[in-house]
């Protein structure tokens, strides 16, 4: 009688690279999504010397793409948002670099320190706003590359919970 439990791998398996997946240049799961973004956000080397803030416009950068997505800084100082918006028929990832962001939603606001990250589904409404008095800069994934990003009339949610990454 053969199981698995019946299989035993004699020498070196990594002698047998016909068995082994070759290593992915470019995301293609959400977890690799979000960890691309941590990667990024730990190499400071690579972004931080490209953020500027702009007191009349929130500044935004576009830092690399791949096939089918792009990875975009953003910079906010207090007081700037993005309005109440969704992504269109993108996915994304938003991490926060520095500083510290308020998402509103119809579930409620979370405030997001250095380091969170919030994944999203396309369609997925929100807004963004620095709500505090030093600046903040995030990462954002996009997948599909964003084309669209349709503004809301009606404000995302009410101040009704906090939660503090």
């Amino acid at each position: 009688m053969n199981s698995d439990s019946d299989i035993q791998i004699a020498g070196d398996i990594l002698e047998v690279p016909h068995l082994l997946q070759a290593p992915r240049q470019h995301p293609v799961t959400v977890a690799e999504f979000a960890g691309l973004a941590r990667s990024i956000a730990e190499d400071r080397s690579r972004w931080e010397h490209l953020v500027e803030y702009d007191a009349t416009t929130r500044w935004y950068h576009r830092l690399l793409t791949g096939p089918g997505y792009e990875v975009w800084l953003l910079s906010w100082v207090p007081g700037q948002g993005t309005g109440p918006h969704d992504h269109g028929g993108s996915s994304g990832v938003l991490t926060v670099l520095d500083g510290t962001l308020t998402e509103r939603t119809d579930r409620g606001t979370q405030v997001l320190g250095a380091g969170a990250q919030r994944v999203f589904a396309p369609g997925y409404a929100h807004e963004v706003v620095n709500d505090t008095l030093e600046p903040a800069t995030s990462l954002h994934i996009y997948y599909p590359g964003l084309t669209d990003m349709p503004m809301h009339t009606k404000a995302c949610a009410a101040e009704t919970a906090t939660v503090t990454a």
